[in-house]
């Protein structure tokens, strides 16, 4: 009996080695390796062409007297001030909408969700020409209705804002699902013994429904808080960066000193950095926003 229970625990434990051994192989690869290899770099200057140079701690140095590192972060918290109020309240909206009994309640929520799955290039190529100056959709509506073209990309005060507005109705479609499961799990008996009270439904959204989704409230504002932090793909291939630098978000600032300027050890500083500040920023977040049951 022993040896029969040895040999089912030694079996299980094989199996269960074999299963976990290509994460782990995955993990060391591309998770592992990159992060022990970026720290090293920190100290280095590299430009992958020629060998390694120690340099110890300038790109530190070099790190607190960039100013255009700062205007990136600038422009990214611009970002995230526009996107994520936006994003949250929009998606609360349609998620409380959705959640009612209407008729095609499961094509409209498959679709306020297709753009989460599409390829973010071709989104922001299409987005890209509807703020088109001169042929773009949304001005030539504006001109139909005798309001004046905006420069949408073209102006550094337009662009950024812009640029929000884009990537709120791209990934507002995840934030709704989200909610829908926070919203669902609420039980119905809070609202008819609220109705019964004589709660009118706006009393019911405030002292129900919010603090009910308070767990997935917290998970949408880290969520949007790290995407909105990880904005790269909107401004390399919308602007480029521009106008005057005014869509420079602090990704994009990386990835031209890694592959644009040949700045691998900077880049890397400037990669653990940014990462302490994400981390920060979130941390925050959590404190402000989670509250007690």
């Amino acid at each position: 009996m022993i040896k029969k229970l040895r040999y089912r625990f030694k079996s299980s434990d094989t199996i269960g080695f074999w299963m976990v051994l290509p994460y782990v192989i995955y993990f060391f690869l591309f998770i592992g390796f990159p992060l022990v290899f970026s720290f090293i770099l920190i100290f280095h200057r590299w430009n992958i062409v020629t060998p390694m140079q120690w340099i110890g701690l300038r790109n530190f140095y070099r790190l607190f007297h960039d100013v255009q590192f700062f205007l990136s972060l600038k422009n990214t918290l611009i970002f995230l001030l526009i996107n994520i109020p936006l994003q949250i309240a929009l998606a609360l909206l349609l998620a409380v909408l959705l959640n009612q009994r209407i008729r095609l309640r499961g094509f409209f929520r498959a679709v306020f969700f297709l753009p989460v799955i599409v390829s973010g290039v071709v989104i922001t190529i299409l987005w890209q020409q509807l703020y088109a100056y001169e042929t773009g959709l949304l001005n030539l509506l504006l001109m139909k209705i005798g309001i004046t073209k905006i420069p949408w990309l073209n102006d550094p005060d337009w662009a950024m804002p812009s640029i929000a507005i884009m990537a709120t109705w791209k990934n507002v479609g995840l934030y709704i699902v989200l909610f829908l499961v926070g919203l669902q799990g609420i039980p119905r008996y809070l609202y008819e013994a609220a109705e019964i009270d004589g709660a009118k439904p706006v009393q019911q959204f405030f002292h129900i429904t919010l603090p009910a989704l308070n767990n997935t409230m917290v998970l949408v504002v880290v969520l949007s808080t790290i995407g909105g932090f990880s904005l790269f793909i909107e401004p390399f291939v919308m602007t480029g960066g521009g106008p005057m630098n005014s869509t420079l978000s602090a990704m994009l600032y990386i990835y031209n000193q890694a592959f644009y300027f040949g700045h691998m050890g900077y880049a890397a500083t400037l990669g653990f950095f940014f990462a302490f500040i994400v981390l920060l920023v979130v941390l925050i977040q959590r404190k402000v926003v989670e509250r007690k049951d």
